[in-house]
């Protein structure tokens, strides 16, 4: 079996290449190669495994090289993310929309010259939902909600269901999308994301560093684990399109939380210490971006695959204290509890 992840150097990408490599079958078949496409080189312990093929490059430039490869599986989470989208129009519709038709293109080309018709996962977002001054805004989206994206990237995530429903129902491919819910906690540096600071301001006082949160305690969002959204992105995989049950597009099980909330659990793992470095320092551009996402999420259709969210969030917190111990730079990433 041969898969392709985009965005296989990024933080999701890597931790579920490591994951398949594990478990070593997805669907029932050996996983024999595994191709990760991005624009930075994916760590060096995947690079180290004989079945990983690393490509370094925009999406868009390799997609024409696809259309002459056999890909079982494709895993397409290669994006702009939302705060980088709406500083640059341009860069957001090169990098979601051109290069997922890019790719779909591709794969449909090899389909037509009869190559297997691949199946593939899209990682989609929350940020498909918001308000619409026609509907009463429920706070709180359904897999059935209408969807009413107030931002670029939600849009660009929106429009790429529609392009992937479509290259299904044509019989190009047998597409889904999986809405993910805001991941957290993320390791590293920050990235251009306007959902960043709810990993922000976890990993920075964990690291002993004080982190400026842009909106107000009493914000609630859906959030979910790294562990969790990658088993979400596996199970949507082989799900049947009978146990799918309608539409291609679902929402990944949340963990609804405030600010406030998130901050109490920090605490409870960490310290009042540790807390006391999140200062409140608003931000009216993240805080308006923020307040046209949705508060909190249900998936009724991923509980039907057997997927559930978090119990509470201290677990997600706990669960990337084990990560950072497990890692290299453990000693950095958890000076404040050290």
């Amino acid at each position: 079996m041969k898969l392709l992840i985009t965005g296989g150097g990024g933080f999701v990408g890597a931790r579920l290449a490591r994951t398949l490599l594990a478990r070593g079958q997805l669907a029932g078949r050996t996983i024999d190669r595994l191709v990760l496409t991005d624009i930075t080189p994916p760590p060096a312990d995947l690079l180290a495994d004989t079945r990983v093929e690393a490509r370094t490059g925009t999406l868009l430039s390799q997609a024409p090289a696809l259309q002459g490869e056999d890909f079982d599986g494709v895993f397409h989470l290669a994006s702009a993310v939302s705060g980088e989208c709406e500083l640059d129009f341009e860069l957001g519709l090169r990098s979601n929309l051109d290069s997922t038709r890019a790719l779909l293109d591709a794969l449909r080309a090899r389909t037509a010259a009869g190559g297997p018709v691949p199946r593939l996962v899209f990682s989609s977002s929350v940020a498909v939902f918001g308000p619409d001054p026609a509907f009463a805004w429920p706070g709180i989206v359904a897999d059935d909600t209408l969807p009413a994206p107030q931002t670029s990237y939600g849009t660009h995530k929106l429009m790429c269901e529609y392009l992937i429903a479509d290259y299904t129902r044509k019989g190009f491919l047998d597409g889904r999308s999986a809405r993910l819910m805001t991941v957290t906690v993320r390791p590293g540096r920050p990235n251009g994301a306007a959902s960043g600071f709810f990993s922000g301001i976890i990993r920075e006082p964990l690291a002993g560093i004080v982190s400026a949160c842009p909106v107000d305690a009493g914000v609630s969002h859906p959030m979910s684990s790294p562990s969790q959204t990658v088993d979400g992105l596996i199970r949507v995989y082989e799900a049947t399109r009978e146990q799918l049950g309608g539409r291609l597009a679902l929402n990944l099980p949340a963990l609804n939380v405030r600010v406030a909330d998130m901050l109490d659990a920090l605490e409870e793992v960490a310290g009042s210490q540790v807390r006391a470095l999140v200062r409140f320092e608003r931000d009216e551009r993240i805080a308006g971006i923020v307040a046209n996402w949705p508060s909190g999420a249900t998936a009724a259709r991923a509980a039907r695959l057997g997927l559930a969210p978090c119990r509470q969030f201290a677990d997600i917190i706990r669960e990337y204290i084990a990560d950072c111990r497990a890692a290299p730079n453990a000693a950095q990433a958890l000076k404040g509890i050290q």
